[in-house]
């Protein structure tokens, strides 16, 4: 019963993602990305990311990745100025200032504390910003349909039909659970935003979500600990403990807990499996929203986009090492790693 709920689900989440999509297409300019216009003048782009992590590294390469498929040549036609904040804000403040009074064409931020303090600093040039949950409680844009300032770009939050079938694979992966952990930042808004939604979907498969929240990368290992004997532990795109998914990995395989992961490149960092945000994709869909708006497109009439590419990722290696089976029907539908 469970795995025709899972697969329900996952189909349910591909919809999500097509629809998503459409409306995407339906929303933006009509006008498509030629390369043969890529041939103007050069652009620079400042990009501040928050902190190296796979996530947003793969967002950050993706973005640059549609400018290249555009028809820009790097250094030619485009100059990307690329600064990492290593997780601190007072440096993403210090990034955002910088650019602001810099001559660069675009700005994008990647994850919502860079985002913020770029919207905060910069208020002349269009500010794209990637790997941001959500830009309405961020105070990032007034809505998503209308940003109505120099603001837009892309949100990471998970559709709901893709939340509900992580957590229907984490009952796929840990039959009796009743009781799932969650590590998470206290001072990202991101983070807040997703753990209220994972409650709600927790509640209706009878799981009780039991919460602990860092302050810096060096609390992960101690809040994992503080979990105590949850069945499972999920992880959010929480820009810290994803940063620190190491210290949260090696308490859970020392005691036994499976770890689902939200993205990707958690998988690939140690959890055991997630069907979640391409972050590839993502910042490629926003450097194609960046095109656009250089091309004329007006960022507050540029609705918010949200991720049309899913990722089915599973990582046997870390499942066994936290005592895991993985059906074989989830092996034959998603890629492997680790």
């Amino acid at each position: 019963m469970r795995q025709t709920s899972f697969r329900r689900a996952l189909a349910a989440a591909s919809l999500t993602a097509a629809a998503a999509l459409t409306l995407s297409a339906c929303s933006g300019s009509s006008e498509a990305t030629d390369s043969a216009d890529a041939t103007v003048e050069k652009v620079t782009i400042g990009i501040s990311q928050l902190v190296q992590h796979p996530a947003l590294d793969s967002a950050t390469e993706g973005f640059k990745q549609a400018f290249i498929d555009a028809g820009y040549v790097e250094g030619e036609t485009v100059e990307f100025d690329l600064q990492n904040a290593n997780g601190e804000q007072a440096t993403a403040v210090s990034i955002a200032q910088g650019f602001a009074s810099s001559d660069a064409d675009l700005v994008l931020a990647v994850a919502t504390p860079a985002a913020q303090a770029a919207a905060q600093a910069i208020t002349d040039k269009p500010v794209l910003f990637t790997a941001v949950t959500d830009a309405v409680t961020a105070e990032l844009v007034d809505s998503n349909a209308k940003p109505g300032g120099n603001v837009t770009g892309t949100s990471d939050a998970v559709p709901e039909d893709a939340l509900q079938a992580q957590f229907e694979l984490i009952k796929e992966l840990v039959p009796d659970a009743a009781t799932v952990g969650i590590v998470y930042a206290s001072g990202e808004v991101n983070s807040e935003v997703q753990v209220a939604a994972a409650e709600k979907v927790a509640a209706g498969l009878d799981l009780e979500i039991v919460t602990k929240t860092v302050t810096t990368a060096n609390d992960i290992a101690q809040a994992t600990e503080a979990l105590g004997d949850v069945d499972a532990i999920y992880v959010p795109t929480d820009n810290m403990v994803v940063g620190g998914i190491s210290s949260l990995v090696q308490v859970a395989e020392e005691k036994q807990i499976p770890v689902i992961g939200a993205e990707a490149g958690t998988v690939e960092g140690g959890a055991i499996a997630t069907l979640g945000i391409d972050y590839t994709e993502l910042g490629r869909q926003t450097g194609e929203m960046a095109i656009r708006i250089l091309k004329g497109e007006d960022p507050a009439k540029t609705p918010v986009e949200f991720a049309t590419e899913l990722a089915y990722v599973v990582n046997p290696g870390a499942a066994e090492r936290m005592g895991v089976e993985i059906p074989q029907d989830i092996l034959d539908q998603a890629e492997t790693v680790g």
